[in-house]
C-alpha cells in the first residue's frame, strides 16, 4: 500500500532547502507527498526560532495533530530544525507532545532516515539533539520543490553573533563546502534544466574563510559557476555589509549569469544601535559600500532587512534609519519588529521599546518604502528586459526578472519555462506588464 508524507516548513530559505532534503529521504523510501495531514503516514515539522511568533505557530501546528494521531496511531510525527536545536525547546516538545515520535536538531538533520527507520523497527521514540561538531553535514539527495529554482548550500553556520540573533547558537560555527563539490552540483542542476540557482549561506561573503589555502573565496566560487555552459541565472543569499568585497562586486558586474540583485541587510541607520547590535560596521561604511556597488552595477536591484524597535532605539535613531532609506532608495525592503530571543544579549538589554511604538515605526517605515518602490517601478516603462517565464494561468503568463520582480507577459502563444525579452508597457501595483519582443 502506498504511504504518504507531509512536511510543514517554517522560516528561511535554508529551512526550505533542508525540507527538500528530508523529502528526498522520504521519496527514496517510497513515500509520496500529500497536502492533507489526515492522509499522511509521516508528518515532519521543520521549525524556525528567529522570532517568537514562528515558535508559537509551530507549537500550535504540532498540537493540532493530537486528535488525528489518536485516530491514526501508526502516523509518525517528527519535529526538527532551529527550534529543536535549542535544548530547552527540544525537551519541551518531547515532554509536552508525547505523541511526537522523533525530535532532532539542525546539526544531525542528515540522519533523519536512520531515526525514521529506528521508530519503524523498534516502535520507540527518538530524541537526538547534538552539539555542533564543527563538521560539514553529509549532503543528502534533495527532492526539489521550488520549481524553476534550485537551492544550493555553500556553507553552514554563522560567526557573527549579532546581539539579537539566535542563529549562531542553533546553526553552529561557519563551515564551507568544498568549491569543486558546489560547482559540480550547480553543473548538474543546469544540465537538468534548472533556470535559476540560488546559493545559500548565513553570510556568503565569508565563504572559504575556514579553508587553509586562502584561495577559494566567494569571488572565486562565483567565477567558477558563472563559467558553466547553459542559460541560467545565479543568485545568492545573504551578504553581510562588513564582508561584501569590491572583488565580489566586480565579478558580478563582469558576469554572464549572476543576477544584479544584491540583498544587503543594514538593520538600522543609527551607529549607536548598530554597535548595540554588534553589526561591526557604521552607517558611513555601509553607504560607501552602496556607492561602490552602484559604480560597478548601475542597474543594481538593492534589497535590505531592517529591524524596528531594537532596545534603546530612540525617535532620533529611527529617523536616521528613514534618512538612510531615502539615500539608498532600495528596490525592496523587509521590515521587522524586534522580537526578544531567549539566550541572546539583546534579551536583557535596558530600554526595551513598547510594542505600540514598534508598530507605529514599522508602519511608517513600510509606507516610505512603498512610495520609493512606486517611483522605482516607473523606471522600467518602455525598457526591454530579460524575463524568465515560470507559469501560465488561463490566458496570462507570469515571469520574473533576474532580480525577482514579477512580470505579466501578454500575447504568449506557446508557453514553456524559458528566458524571453519583454518590453514593459504598463505597471500594476508591484507587477510589470509587457509583451515579448525580438532581441
Amino acid at each position: 500500500m502506498q504511504k504518504y508524507y507531509k512536511i510543514v516548513t517554517f522560516g528561511c530559505q535554508m529551512n526550505v532547502h533542508e525540507s527538500e532534503k528530508i523529502a528526498g529521504t522520504l521519496e527514496s523510501l517510497g513515500y509520496r507527498e500529500t497536502k492533507d495531514e489526515k492522509d499522511a503516514d509521516v508528518v515532519v515539522f521543520n521549525t524556525c526560532c528567529v522570532r517568537g511568533s514562528a515558535e508559537q505557530k509551530a507549537l500550535g501546528n504540532i498540537g493540532a495533530l493530537k486528535p488525528i494521531k489518536k485516530q491514526k496511531k501508526d502516523m509518525i510525527i517528527a519535529v526538527c530544525g532551529c527550534m529543536t536545536q535549542e535544548a530547552k525547546m527540544a525537551e519541551y516538545v518531547y515532554k509536552t507532545f508525547p505523541f511526537v515520535n522523533i525530535v532532532f536538531g539542525t546539526h544531525n538533520s542528515y540522519r533523519f532516515k536512520e531515526y525514521l527507520l529506528e521508530v519503524l523497527e523498534k516502535k520507540k521514540r527518538v530524541f537526538k539533539v547534538v552539539d555542533d561538531e564543527q563538521k560539514l553535514p553529509i549532503e543528502v539527495e534533495s527532492f526539489r520543490t521550488s520549481g524553476h529554482n534550485a537551492w544550493v548550500n555553500i556553507m553552514y553556520g554563522c560567526n557573527n553573533f549579532c546581539t539579537y540573533c539566535i542563529v549562531p547558537f542553533v546553526r553552529g560555527r561557519e563551515k564551507s563546502r568544498p568549491m569543486e563539490e558546489i560547482v559540480a552540483e550547480c553543473k548538474k542542476l543546469v544540465e537538468e534544466g534548472y533556470k535559476e540557482i540560488t546559493l545559500l549561506g548565513q553570510n556568503v561573503n565569508s565563504y572559504g574563510n575556514t579553508f587553509k589555502n586562502g584561495k577559494n573565496n566567494f569571488a572565486e566560487l562565483l567565477k567558477e559557476i558563472d563559467n558553466l555552459e547553459g542559460e541560467f541565472v545565479l543568485k545568492f543569499l545573504t551578504s553581510h555589509p562588513k564582508d561584501l568585497s569590491e572583488e565580489v562586486v566586480k565579478v558580478i558586474a563582469e558576469s554572464k549569469h549572476i543576477s544584479h540583485m544584491i540583498h544587503l541587510p543594514v538593520q538600522c541607520g543609527s551607529d549607536k544601535i548598530l554597535k548595540l547590535m554588534n553589526r561591526n560596521y557604521t552607517v558611513e561604511h555601509y553607504l560607501k559600500t552602496i556607492d561602490m556597488i552602484k559604480s560597478y552595477i548601475p542597474d543594481v536591484n538593492l534589497s535590505t532587512d531592517i529591524i524596528v524597535g531594537f532596545p534603546g532605539e530612540t525617535e532620533e535613531d529611527f529617523e536616521s534609519t528613514l534618512e538612510l532609506i531615502k539615500k539608498v532608495r532600495y528596490n525592496t525592503l523587509f521590515g521587522f519588529i524586534y522580537s526578544k530571543r531567549t539566550g541572546t544579549p539583546a534579551e536583557k538589554m535596558e530600554n526595551q521599546v513598547p510594542m505600540t511604538i514598534k508598530k507605529e515605526r514599522v508602519n511608517k517605515l513600510l509606507a516610505l518604502q512603498r512610495e520609493i518602490e512606486k517611483e522605482k517601478f516607473q523606471e522600467f516603462l518602455g525598457k526591454t528586459i530579460k524575463v524568465l517565464m515560470i507559469d501560465r494561468k488561463h490566458d496570462k503568463v507570469f515571469g520574473k526578472t533576474d532580480c525577482g520582480i514579477n512580470v505579466i507577459i501578454n500575447g504568449v502563444e506557446e508557453f514553456k519555462v524559458d528566458f524571453v525579452n519583454v518590453k514593459i508597457n504598463d505597471i500594476k501595483n508591484t507587477k510589470l506588464i509587457g509583451e515579448i519582443v525580438d532581441e
